[in-house]
């Protein structure tokens, strides 16, 4: 969406989601969450940009499309896996059932992509073959697609806080999870990434690669939490220019979220120094980059809303029937 259409909405903002009638509150990185007594999870994602381990400016727009964007695959892939929605009573809100997360984050990758210390790339480019309990062949270049889709699953719970790759057999070995749940939320990864690989390739985009998280519910099911399939847990790539760069060597045509991280960097140390104003013509540019992803993976057309009144008191109005008083 063009930024003009996006300036009378740059103040159309969700920086931060405090509400103090509701118990229990844990503020993310971008999210702000407040457990109920009844066992349920109210999760407002706010307009927050996290990068560099810190809050760098608030996106119009960006929580909304990122809850709205995970409805859409939560809907079509419910026949697969169960997921942990009870209900959306805002744009930005969703009510969840409380979950036992597993310690393991589910990593799904199509492609020899990535930039993390644990992307399959940049361990290929360490020259490393043989990398969780997969072997992959020699002579692949950057973004070529992987012979067939591969699980990467990371962990925190071995490396002071820090994403460690992991092999099946690890995970097992370490009681992460038993070999049965580990045969179960593998298989759900790999048939959730099919059909979002399918879907979206009818959308003209690639997923290429993609990150869930499950957990269990008070009856051991397995259930999907978080989100699925945004911009912000994927990896999406437009399907008509892919090749021609592939063979030129050019990156991927993708929904560039990284412009305000990239601008940042390039005028201070983001990890120390004090952070320059981030003009708001790059802010409503980033904004408008969210919304394009959306419609284009979902097919859906997002609206502006007519009300310009802050957003946290449509949320807090949309939420009063859960206050404790």
């Amino acid at each position: 969406m063009d930024a003009a259409r996006l300036r009378p909405f740059a103040t159309h903002l969700l920086p931060d989601a405090t509400i103090t009638e509701l118990p229990n509150h844990y503020r993310g990185k971008v999210r702000d969450n407040y457990d109920l007594p009844d066992g349920r999870r109210v999760i407002i994602a706010t307009d927050r940009l996290s990068a560099f381990d810190r809050m760098i400016c608030a996106v119009p727009f960006k929580g909304e499309v990122l809850t709205q964007t995970a409805r859409f695959w939560f809907e079509h892939t419910a026949d697969i896996c169960p997921n942990h929605v009870l209900a959306y009573p805002d744009p930005n809100v969703v009510i969840s059932q409380r979950l036992d997360i597993m310690p393991v984050e589910m990593v799904v990758r199509g492609y020899l992509a990535g930039t993390t210390g644990t992307s399959v790339l940049t361990m290929y480019k360490q020259g490393q073959r043989n990398m969780y309990g997969i072997r992959l062949p020699d002579g692949m270049r950057d973004n070529q697609r992987l012979p067939q889709p591969i699980l990467t699953p990371t962990s925190k719970e071995f490396d002071g806080g820090h994403d460690a790759p992991l092999t099946p057999a690890e995970i097992v070995a370490h009681g992460l999870l038993p070999a049965k749940t580990w045969d179960e939320v593998s298989a759900h990864a790999l048939a959730l990434f099919a059909r979002g690989q399918a879907m979206a390739a009818e959308r003209g985009l690639i997923l290429a690669d993609t990150k869930y998280e499950f957990g269990l519910d008070p009856a051991g099911r397995i259930v999907l939490a978080d989100e699925i399939h945004t911009p912000d847990s994927s990896r999406f790539w437009r399907a008509d220019t892919y090749e021609a760069r592939f063979e030129a060597g050019a990156r991927p045509d993708s929904f560039d979220k990284d412009v305000i991280r990239s601008w940042v960097s390039a005028r201070c140390d983001p990890y120390r120094d004090a952070l320059p104003e981030i003009p708001q013509d790059l802010v409503l540019a980033t904004a408008g980059v969210y919304i394009e992803a959306f419609e284009t993976i979902t097919g859906q057309t997002f609206s502006l809303p007519d009300d310009h009144g802050p957003v946290l008191d449509r949320v807090r109005r949309n939420l009063a029937a859960l206050f404790t008083g």
